[in-house]
């Protein structure tokens, strides 16, 4: 009768570590793995990858850790990416390597009429002056930003005629494009509402498409202020149709700061001030 007993005795302590093994294991599913952090570039190295530790309770309500990327929340605008600094926390520091363009297409024509060998050398270049870094070649370069793509070239000047008309173009293009964009669904509900409101009243026409376009050009961060590195998603493709679009948009700067408020912005598109009220989409939280 020993045998058996030895026998049993066998198969419960294999029962027991493999209970014990299946609930190590289940803990250790529950750990998650650490991601790489979110950069507004392309490029992208090993170091820019550092993770948090957080406690978390598990189904049986016993502590567990949780990978957390401090990165995964913070946004870098362009010429920047996420980093952990030694504290633990997320911040942006400018790229270090911007990849060897060969096209000549992805040269650029700065606002100081000379030629870049690609849009992120640009936006390294004023990474660098923002942050006082030496690399930095001149401090006039912390307003450097992009005219349009392609190699500089002469433009043909914009007549005094041509400049007092544009206004009345640029307020009747801004609100086809709000219009398309809205029957090609392409719109949040927010500035489909204004595009409608637009629609059925004509003195909201212009405001509304001049307070859509100012609000979607005001990136990270929404100061509500647009700057003149943002302005790049209008001037740019209209550079080689429209020569008069540049020196357009740099009056519309009337302060000289670099910087398009609300109230610029109309002034420039002749506006009525009083149309001209902020409303930008309440979705960013602000």
């Amino acid at each position: 009768m020993r045998l058996p007993r030895v026998l049993i005795a066998a198969i419960l302590v294999l029962l027991v570590i493999d209970v014990v093994t299946s609930e190590k294991l289940r803990k250790y599913k529950k750990f998650k793995h650490p991601r790489k952090s979110t950069t507004t570039t392309s490029t992208t190295t090993e170091s820019e990858t550092l993770t948090l530790e957080e406690e978390d309770e598990d189904d049986d309500g016993e502590k567990v850790q949780t990978i957390v990327d401090p990165c995964l929340k913070k946004h870098c605008s362009a010429g920047r990416i996420c980093q952990s600094n030694d504290d633990g926390e997320a911040e942006c520091v400018c790229i270090e390597t911007c990849p060897e363009e060969v096209d000549p297409r992805r040269k650029v024509c700065t606002n100081q009429n000379t030629t870049w060998g690609s849009d992120c050398e640009v936006y390294r270049m004023r990474c660098w002056c923002d942050k006082g870094s030496d690399k930095c070649e001149d401090d006039s370069m912390k307003h450097l930003h992009i005219e349009y793509y392609g190699e500089c070239r002469e433009m043909p000047e914009c007549s005094d005629e041509e400049m007092d008309d544009f206004p009345r173009r640029m307020r009747d293009w801004l609100f086809n494009i709000m219009r398309d964009m809205a029957d090609r669904d392409e719109l949040t509900p927010h500035y489909k509402a204004l595009e409608r409101e637009a629609e059925n009243n004509q003195t909201r026409r212009w405001a509304n498409a001049a307070i859509w376009k100012w609000c979607d050009l005001d990136g990270e961060p929404h100061d509500r202020r647009v700057s003149r590195h943002e302005l790049f998603p209008i001037r740019a493709p209209l550079m080689a149709l429209e020569h008069c679009i540049a020196p357009f948009l740099n009056n519309c700067d009337e302060n000289d700061d670099h910087k398009i408020t609300l109230k610029e912005w109309g002034k420039c598109l002749q506006v009525d001030p009083d149309e001209m009220e902020d409303r930008c989409e309440e979705v960013r939280g602000e």
